[in-house]
């Protein structure tokens, strides 16, 4: 009787591992299916406000080519790097996504460009992904960890973060200072839809969180030919290698494992426009991290790997 309930717990085991191990290439694979070429929609309308006398601002569309590439893909990362076409001639680098299994160290936007870095316990984040979205020059935006789901034919992942105002809307207005987002990225037979329900929220120090107003939000991803996109690889093809550099630069801030605030402007300049130049000079790591260094306001320096 003995053997049998340990054989019985053994086998148990083994098929748990298995189920995770399956599980876990299923969401492997509804990452991926986030990477190719893509026709998309956005669509935001503001849906409620508390107070009555609230201006309900106009709704915002538009539409846009988008490349999507694996930069990065390992058992436990997969890392997509987004690129705008515009025009069908211009190829701007756009946000990046950084999918972690399991992952511990997560930073979470607090208001007035600061995050905070926490790391989650182990249980908590056990059979899930985080996924990390970064700005269009490699800084933070917002990060959350959850769980994708795969249920009656359906791929979602799901999460509610803070995160600064959008890009949509951080140069046009200052009535709110925090977006909680509501996240879920669904894949579809067509490509894939990122469904949000966000809350405006001003944020101030000892003060509870007020609401300005909730948004409802539709990117729908449409895959059409890779062939559609082949300027935006061609592009990252002559750029990869400066944006690899910039990444180490910012891992090494990431890696310190503490509270973040950046400048929004050094010299009368976002941080993004800094980057154009030092990309179009190819600049060396050390460069790259010096620039970082001038945004970064505790001026903790980023060492250099190498070795300089």
């Amino acid at each position: 009787m003995k053997k049998s309930i340990i054989i019985t717990t053994l086998a148990l085991g083994i098929a748990l591992v298995m189920h995770a191990q399956e599980k876990k290439e299923l969401d492997r694979r509804a990452i991926k299916d986030m990477c190719g070429c893509f026709e998309i929609t956005f669509q935001y309308t503001e849906t409620f406000a508390p107070e009555i006398d609230y201006e309900k601002k106009l709704d915002y569309t538009a539409k846009a080519l988008e490349l999507a590439l694996p930069i990065v893909d390992e058992e436990n990362k997969i890392s997509l790097q987004h690129l705008l076409v515009v025009h069908d001639t211009v190829v701007i680098k756009h946000w990046r996504q950084d999918w972690l299994y399991e992952n511990q160290d997560v930073f979470y936007y607090d208001k007035d460009n600061n995050w905070t870095f926490q790391k989650l316990p182990a249980d908590a984040v056990k059979g899930q992904w985080t996924q990390k979205v970064y700005q269009v020059d490699d800084s933070p935006r917002y990060s959350g960890s959850a769980t994708w789901v795969h249920y009656d034919g359906k791929h979602y992942w799901e999460n509610e973060t803070d995160s600064p105002l959008p890009r949509r809307e951080y140069s046009k207005r200052s009535d709110y200072n925090v977006m909680k987002r509501g996240n879920r990225q669904e894949i579809t037979s067509y490509g894939w839809v990122h469904e949000q329900d966000n809350d405006k929220i001003i944020r101030k120090d000892d003060t509870p969180d007020v609401l300005l107003a909730e948004e409802k939000g539709m990117n729908i991803y449409t895959k059409v030919a890779d062939d559609n996109c082949k300027i935006a690889q061609d592009w990252w093809t002559k750029h990869k290698d400066f944006w690899a550099k910039a990444r180490a630069s910012w891992d090494q801030v990431y890696d310190r494992s503490t509270d973040l605030t950046l400048l929004k402007q050094v010299d009368n300049s976002p941080l993004f426009m800094h980057f154009y130049n030092l990309e179009e000079a190819n600049a060396t790591q050390d460069k790259i991290s010096e620039l970082i260094n001038t945004f970064i306001t505790d001026k903790k320096s980023i060492k250099n790997v190498e070795g300089k």
